[in-house]
């Protein structure tokens, strides 16, 4: 399963290299400084409707988007553009609602010394509630690992290596479990059964990695 664990690691990579800032920055947006505009409106309206979305229609956006419009072949990266629509959403609620429980207090001081907004957000802000936001990075993260649905649709199968997610059809553990268990065979089912360990095990391993890397980044008390 090694050509499948390379494939999961490399498109949850990429997606979270791109939802990861997109979802922050909107996040950043909606509380620092959207409240009250008609733009804010639009863009909850839209975070809201993509966390219903199910994760096929996501796959059949990027499928028919990238590959039958623009005719970018299947691959590991197509994979990754339909993860990064499931991932977005769950980011962007995650880290709003972590900036909202921050102080304002902690805003206004900064404020009266002078410090510019931006400078505010970045240096005081984001960093008393990273802890919250690198969780909900890692709940984003483990909800698109598992996803087969929409790596059907755009990496296809592969039984071979591919290190190469820009080129080429990509496996994935969740698709590597789909198709062994779809050739019904005992030794398919075997490999089956491992194929999901090793994703439970990763996921776990991601959490783990989460709280360890919150609880580093989470404020001192003085």
């Amino acid at each position: 399963i090694s050509h499948a664990l390379v494939g999961t690691l490399e498109q949850v990579l990429i997606a979270a290299a791109i939802a990861v800032p997109v979802g922050i920055m909107t996040a950043v947006y909606l509380v620092e400084y959207g409240r009250g505009k008609a733009l804010t409106k639009a863009i909850s309206f839209f975070i809201d409707v993509m966390t219903g979305i199910p994760s096929i229609i996501a796959g059949l956006f990027i499928y028919t988007f990238w590959v039958l419009t623009l005719g970018f072949e299947r691959s590991g990266f197509a994979g990754s553009l339909a993860l990064t629509i499931l991932m977005v959403p769950t980011v962007v609620r995650a880290t709003e609602e972590m900036l909202r429980i921050v102080p304002n207090d902690l805003r206004e001081a900064s404020l009266a010394l002078g410090i510019p907004k931006w400078r505010t957000v970045l240096k005081i802000v984001i960093p008393t509630a990273l802890s919250g936001i690198i969780t909900g990075v890692m709940l984003a993260v483990a909800r698109v690992a598992g996803e087969t649905a929409p790596l059907l649709l755009t990496t296809f199968l592969s039984q071979s290596m591919n290190w190469n997610p820009f080129s080429g059809s990509q496996a994935s553990l969740p698709t590597f479990v789909w198709d062994q268990i779809a050739s019904g065979t005992q030794a398919s089912l075997n490999r089956a059964w491992a194929g999901a360990l090793v994703l439970i095990a990763l996921v776990m391993l991601l959490y783990l990695g989460a709280r360890v890397v919150a609880r580093l980044f989470a404020p001192k008390k003085s």
